[in-house]
Order: C-alpha cells, then structure tokens, then sequence
C-alpha cells in the first residue's frame, strides 16, 4: 500500500517499516546520550542573531552562568542564540550540548558543543528537549523559538509535565505577544485562564533568570518523591513517560479492546477503549 505525504511523493510500506527504525535509532541514541548529561537547561533562539547583538552577548553570559552553577546547557546545535549559549557553556567548562537538526538549507553546526547529536526529525529532537531539561529559556527568534515556547506552555497547561521555569529574555521582543495572548486570549475570547499567564517569567536580566532556574531546581530536588510502584498503584496517570511526559488520563470510554482485520490488503486495526478513569498503562 503507497501513501503520499506533503510532498507527494509515493512511499511503499516497506520504506514507511524501515523510516521505522531509522526513527527508532534517534530515539535509541538520544536516550542514551542525554541521561550522562545532568541537569541541564534548555536555551532557544533565532539562528539569525550576529555576534554583535546584545542578545548574542547576553545568551554568552546566560550559558556561563548555568554551567558556574552545575547546569549543561542545550540548544539546536546551530548558529546565533544557539552558538552564543553553547560558547558560554563550552568555555566555562561544559557539559554544552547541541541537538543538531538536518534542514533543506543546510544548518551550520556550532564549534561550541562538547557533546553533538544529529537528528532527521524534529518530534524526536524536541523529545529530547523536553525529557531531558529541568528549564527552557527562549531569547528572541522566530517560528522554531515560538514553537519551543508555546509547546513548553501546552505541556504545563494540559498537566502532560510538571511545572517547570520558562523565562522568556527581551521585554522589547516578547512584551507584545504578552500583551496579545493578556488582551485577545484571555480578556476577548477567554481561551486561556489567567494563571495561564504566571506559567513563564519576562525579564531582562540574566542574573534573574538564573536565579529563578537555581531556586525551582533546588525546590523540586527537596519535593518529596512518591515511590514509582505507589504512583502505578493510586495514581498511575502520573506516572511518567520514556518521552518526559505524564501518562494522563482518558475518560469517557466503555471497557472494550478488540482487533479488526480489514479485507482490503489485510491491514489490521488495533482499536483501544478504556473505562472512565485513568489509564493504566506500563511506562517504558
């Protein structure tokens, strides 16, 4: 069976198996790379940012200051913000870490990454990100730094990760969409609640998103920590995912689970329904 996707090419099922394995392997060395690394804090921007930009400067000093208080730091592994926070780190003793991302316009990686990992597709790079940061910072860019920002606010909404610090640098880039998402968001359509909006920090100042980042890490290091069997036993849709994210739960449903075949190429459909509650699922 062919299928076409966006750029209407055709994909035989034995080419969709083996981009299988080929996603399975990022994953696999993702996994494995990233759980040497440590606490670490994840640092967004645009890959257009000069050298002589305040912003590239400040990321500079943003990576230094993680690194002098025992955090790796990560970003996209590219150039501008990604290469300014990666130099602070990688100068200041690392670990800095750089997930690089194979574009149609190729993407010059930076020299500043002490450990390099490369990846063919974003779901699993931003895997990455979100399992493995305890705090994601995001300087001025463009749609990628927008859609770093807005998934890390999805996350926290919706329950899928615990609260963790999002600081957004530059009230002069980022005040304005502030004052949209206050304005038309909220206040116009109420899409969103107003703690909505206590879920990130604005400032200027790298020493307060520094401080910030220390403070809710030491914080959630002294959170007790409930045994993982118990979590599995009273509330097992809060037990964590291999992706970082909790399991959550499905409500709504009958009890039910069967398997279909169909008559057009024997395909089979694996059809999952739950009771009202949580679901209890195994965590890889």
């Amino acid at each position: 069976m062919q299928g076409k996707g966006p750029g209407l090419q055709d994909r035989s099922a034995a080419q969709e198996t083996w981009r299988i394995f080929r996603i399975m392997a990022e994953f696999v060395e993702g996994f494995d790379v990233m759980s040497q690394v440590g606490p670490a804090v994840s640092i967004f921007g645009s890959s257009r940012t000069k050298s002589d930009d305040r912003y590239y400067g400040l990321a500079v000093d943003l990576g230094r200051r993680l690194v002098e208080e025992g955090f790796a730091v990560i970003t996209g592994g590219g150039p501008g913000i990604m290469e300014a926070a990666n130099k602070g780190a990688y100068e200041a003793g690392g670990p800095s870490v750089g997930m690089n991302i194979y574009l149609p316009q190729e993407q010059r990686a930076n020299p500043y990454q002490d450990v390099s990992l490369e990846f063919h597709y974003f779901f699993a790079r931003k895997v990455m990100f979100v399992k493995y940061s305890c705090s994601f910072v995001c300087f001025p860019g463009g749609f990628g730094t927008m859609d770093e920002f807005f998934e890390s606010m999805t996350l926290i909404q919706t329950g899928k990760a615990e609260h963790f610090p999002i600081i957004l640098i530059g009230t002069d880039y980022w005040q304005t969409l502030v004052d949209w998402m206050y304005d038309t968001m909220l206040q116009r359509f109420d899409y969103i609640d107003a703690g909505d909006l206590k879920q990130f920090v604005l400032t200027d100042d790298v020493g307060v998103a520094v401080r910030h980042i220390v403070e809710a890490y030491r914080q959630q290091c002294q959170k007790p920590k409930r045994p993982p069997e118990e979590t599995a036993r009273h509330r097992p849709w809060e037990q964590m995912t291999a992706e970082g994210t909790k399991v959550g739960a499905r409500r709504g449903r009958t009890t039910a689970s069967r398997t279909t075949a169909s008559r057009h190429g024997g395909m089979r459909r694996r059809e999952m329904c739950v009771p009202d509650g949580p679901i209890h699922a195994s965590v890889c």
